[in-house]
């Protein structure tokens, strides 16, 4: 992170670079207590230019270690970095003026003298970001400083209440927080420093062995930081990018009901009685009741289902490049657009890092995979293993069928659906043919009919599920939007 010696010149043109960084470090208040250094010595009063030397903070980086930055008084509000007089903000105001800051003090030296750690994370922001998203005008280095604070003000909840084995706060006054806008690098970088100000004494908050046995937990899932990371972005969107982004997942989530809603009745077609019936005999007889793929993908190679999963793959290739052209082509397409986006919001991807477009389609797989072996299950043997003899006599009187009429060998010769029959083409074509004959349905007719009915029962039930669930969470957004804007007058902001 470059310093740029001016404020919001932000670098432009970057994209390969995330358009959050979201690192978090903490110090305990015995590491500090050791350096005579103090959880204030962060802040000062609002204006102070009389308090900080510039000449000093022209040689700090941003983004240092929160050891180092207790060695510069002010650090957070250091007016080399921010352009307010009053750039503090906290939970109920966005600009704490000298009073406010008297006590965040107070509040910081509680926090430490009760044994308490500081914690820290740091937004860095890439400048093309926000000029795409409305919160950046590089002509009049102009910044939506009130938007980036409210966003900051929903990760902090997140975080607090979220990023430990229970809420850091035992009551909703027992936290102390704030955070500051820093522009005098090349990307805008935002901090939020945070401590529990009451003495722990929970053991789920305590470290139970070790070197630090007794002392509060200081670190916080990755997956706690990711969740706040995908908030603060979703906050800071323009409503363009955000309906651009629903709209894709829309798609993708549509395509994605259209192939599982068509995949029966083209899986289980007479085209393709044969590679089901290879699949099924290389399901393992000892799992039976257990047919699933399990926590990996169907061409890994591992496992007792590895064959029955490789198999299924195949088919599912085919399929796809065949009767489901389309609609495949069309759903890695639209995932592939939210690889980019990705990209864009997380920079470029680590080797061996799974595109979001690979993780959708494997899941996509997976399920038509575990449908199909489901509703095996429930298949008898002899329907599946006779499969071949089935279709030999139906060949065979077919064939019988045209000898017997020149006219219709005739026409059977030049129609696409005989030279589709001897390659299994549709289970139509081959149950009408055989009622055509002898006036009964093969058995394989009946196996088939039977998964397909039950494999579309649980397609409705999904759907109906996922709809259901859709129509809730539309409620509660609406009820939360509610309570938030509720919230917001009632504190006059």
């Amino acid at each position: 992170m470059a310093k740029t010696g001016k404020l919001a010149a932000f670098t432009l043109g970057e994209k390969n670079t995330a358009m959050v960084n979201l690192p978090a470090q903490f110090v305990t208040s015995s590491a500090a207590n050791m350096k005579g250094q103090q959880y204030s010595d962060l802040v000062d009063y609002a204006n102070n230019a009389e308090k900080t030397s510039d000449l000093n903070n022209e040689s700090i980086v941003d983004l240092i270690t929160l050891k180092e930055q207790f060695k510069a008084h002010g650090y957070a509000n250091r007016n080399t970095a921010v352009t307010e007089t009053h750039p503090i903000f906290g939970e109920n105001k966005l600009n704490y003026d000298n009073h406010d800051i008297s006590l965040l003090r107070q509040e910081l030296d509680e926090a430490q003298l009760n044994g308490n750690n500081i914690h820290e994370l740091a937004f860095s922001i890439r400048g093309d970001w926000l000029v795409k998203n409305h919160l950046y005008d590089p002509d009049t280095r102009m910044i939506d400083q009130n938007k980036l604070k409210h966003a900051e003000q929903d990760v902090a909840k997140i975080l607090i209440n979220k990023g430990f084995n229970l809420p850091l706060g035992e009551s909703t006054n027992d936290v102390v927080w704030f955070g500051v806008i820093h522009q005098d690098t090349d990307h805008l970088n935002m901090h939020l420093w945070f401590a529990k100000k009451s003495k722990e004494t929970r053991p789920e908050m305590l470290k139970q062995e070790g070197k630090f046995k007794g002392q509060p937990i200081g670190v916080i899932p990755l997956e706690v930081i990711e969740q706040a990371k995908r908030q603060f972005r979703k906050q800071l969107m323009s409503s363009q990018e955000l309906m651009r982004r629903e709209a894709i997942l829309r798609g993708v989530g549509s395509l994605k009901n259209d192939i599982v809603a068509l995949t029966p009745d083209n899986m289980l077609n007479g085209h393709y009685a044969k590679a089901i019936k290879e699949i099924y005999d290389a399901l393992p007889q000892d799992m039976r009741g257990r047919w699933q793929v399990g926590n990996t993908k169907l061409t890994s190679g591992q496992g007792k289902m590895a064959k029955a999963n490789q198999l299924t793959n195949t088919l599912l290739e085919t399929i796809f490049k065949n009767e489901l052209k389309e609609e495949f082509s069309s759903f890695k397409s639209l995932a592939q657009e939210f690889d980019a986006i990705n990209i864009e919001d997380q920079g470029v991807m680590q080797k061996g890092q799974r595109k979001w477009s690979e993780n959708k389609e494997d899941e996509l797989r997976k399920r038509l995979a575990n449908q199909l072996y489901k509703h095996l299950e429930q298949i008898e043997d002899t329907s599946l293993r006779d499969i071949d003899k089935n279709l030999v006599e139906l060949r065979r009187q077919f064939n019988k069928q045209n000898q017997q009429s020149k006219v219709n060998q005739s026409k059977q010769a030049s129609s696409p659906k005989e030279k589709n029959f001897d390659t299994y083409s549709s289970t139509s074509n081959i149950l009408t043919k055989s009622k055509q004959i002898d006036g009964t349905m093969p058995i394989l007719g009946s196996s088939f009919n039977r998964i397909s009915r039950l494999w579309r029962q649980d397609i409705r039930a999904e759907t109906n599920a996922e709809r259901q669930f859709l129509r809730n969470q539309k409620n509660a957004e609406q009820e939360k939007a509610q309570e938030e804007y509720e919230s917001e007058i009632s504190r006059g902001l």
